[in-house]
């Protein structure tokens, strides 16, 4: 159900925008701790890990969310995977220590192309059930990478021969040996996703993109929001050549 308009929701530019502000600081906090050696009790927190995590929520919820005026899924899906496997070649080759394997960008890319697929399936589910049965399957398969379904004390191991090799890892069930500095595999984000899908639909539905809070434009934060794929694939180089000059100056 593509959204048949030339509008443009500034709203959702500059939620990306902020995003992407956080995630460069993220990073950067990151690139301090492991590459610089700078001594950051706090990065190791609980606290740390709810910023990281609210990056990629909102990403992965704002991406699914935006599929509802996406009419050139396949041509978006694929452009977001390459970029995913550029990002993962050349941590390959430049910091194999620090390697990206399955980041963000590869699973955005997959979540596109397989919504896009299954739009006839999607638009034939009430928006809001949609919504509660995607968060409810997020929230059971959250931990299936550790290998268990459930959350709290309600738990469903399962079975270790489900978690072999590069394969599995990249649908959820990583081997004991893999390793990725970014990880996200289908399951269980691509709930997360079709959670924006199904709330994109509902807004489209309920009229709520019509609300003029969504055209409100603040420019230097919805610029970046426009551009974040270029800007995510630039941005740790930017820094770490920041970094390279700093070190030199001192």
């Amino acid at each position: 159900m593509a959204e048949k308009t030339k509008e443009r929701y500034h709203l959702l530019d500059t939620i990306r925008g902020i995003t992407l502000i956080s995630m460069i600081a993220y990073h950067a906090s990151w690139d301090l701790v492991y590459i610089a050696g700078v001594n950051w009790p706090w990065y190791m927190s609980r606290q740390a890990f709810y910023w990281q995590q609210s990056i990629c929520w909102t990403f992965i919820l704002l991406s699914g969310f935006c599929m509802v005026f996406s009419r050139h899924w396949l041509k978006r899906g694929l452009t977001v995977f390459a970029g995913g496997a550029l990002v993962t070649l050349v941590t390959l080759a430049v910091l194999p220590q620090d390697r990206v394997v399955f980041g963000v960008l590869t699973f955005l890319g997959t979540a596109m192309l397989l919504a896009g697929a299954l739009e006839g399936v999607l638009d034939r589910i009430p928006p809001a059930a949609g919504v509660a049965a995607s968060a409810l399957l997020f929230a059971l398969c959250r931990n299936i990478n550790r290998g268990y379904l459930g959350f709290g004390r309600i738990r469903l191991m399962l079975p270790g021969t489900l978690y072999r090799n590069l394969l599995t890892a990249f649908f959820g069930f990583p081997a004991p040996e893999f390793f990725s500095t970014d990880y996200f595999s289908l399951l269980p984000w691509i709930f997360l996703f079709f959670c924006g899908c199904f709330a994109g639909r509902l807004a489209l539905k309920k009229g709520w993109l019509k609300h003029p809070c969504m055209y409100y434009n603040i420019p230097v934060l919805s610029l970046p929001g426009r551009h974040s794929l270029l800007i995510y694939l630039v941005h740790q180089p930017v820094i770490y050549l920041v970094f390279a000059i700093a070190e030199n100056v001192r």
